[in-house]
């Protein structure tokens, strides 16, 4: 029975997690064709929250499964398809002749001769089908970009950390309160008075220390 390693990767941090299906199917995929082909998986090694288009060399899961293969003996890697192993075809290409120049063999179990089969037609398909997962995955950043953009122009804000505004509403109600003019006298609080008055009231920046003046005129002008 010939020993191989299993390798399984995850782009989406989303996807990532006991309660989610992606490692979870492609292990049942690997350990299937195994069975059937009598390889004996001796490792599994998983690169999650990694995109395809990441060089292997700079992935986690995979230096570590190759450290393992160089003292192991195991020269076989068995993954769900070729897009597991990377959906650039840059890096497939390059990443293939890495490992075959160390004496691994790289084996997609729903193609298995895909890295192996060298005739102008299975090159040619090789190419196109690397060429149309790569495609699909500027597709999917494209539209993920334009997702941001629409979100950007209706609300004005579309990641990154919270407005003031947004996380503490009721110290920006407070501040807005002491900034009103006084009636008697037609004066209002300097903005180190008021972020004064504020740290006085318990509304701190995270490390209890008052609001910067900038802050406090941010908040007043929103």
């Amino acid at each position: 029975m010939k020993t191989a390693v299993a390798y399984f990767r995850t782009s989406s941090a989303t996807n990532v997690g006991d309660d989610k299906d992606s490692q979870k199917r492609q292990r049942e995929v690997v350990n299937a064709h195994a069975k059937v082909n009598g390889f004996k998986l001796v490792k599994e090694f998983y690169d999650a929250a990694v995109s395809g288009s990441d060089p292997i060399d700079q992935r986690d899961g995979f230096v570590e499964m190759l450290n393992y293969l160089r003292g192991n003996g195991a020269r076989i890697i068995l993954v769900e398809n070729a897009s597991r192993f990377a959906r650039d075809l840059v890096v497939q290409i390059t990443g293939h002749e890495l490992l075959k120049a160390e004496g691994f063999e790289l084996i997609p179990v729903d193609a298995p001769d895909y890295f192996i089969d060298e005739t102008p037609t299975a090159t040619m398909v090789r190419n196109i089908l690397g060429a149309v997962s790569q495609f699909e995955k500027a597709s999917v950043v494209e539209k993920l970009r334009k997702a941001r953009e629409r979100k950007r122009k209706e609300t004005g804000k579309c990641e990154g950390r919270k407005s003031l505004n947004e996380s503490r509403p009721d110290m920006v109600r407070e501040a807005k309160r002491l900034a009103r003019r006084n009636p008697k006298t037609g004066k209002s609080r300097s903005l180190r008075t008021i972020s004064a008055e504020l740290a006085a009231l318990g509304f701190t920046r995270d490390n209890e220390q008052p609001y910067s003046a900038m802050t406090i005129r941010n908040v007043l002008n929103r």
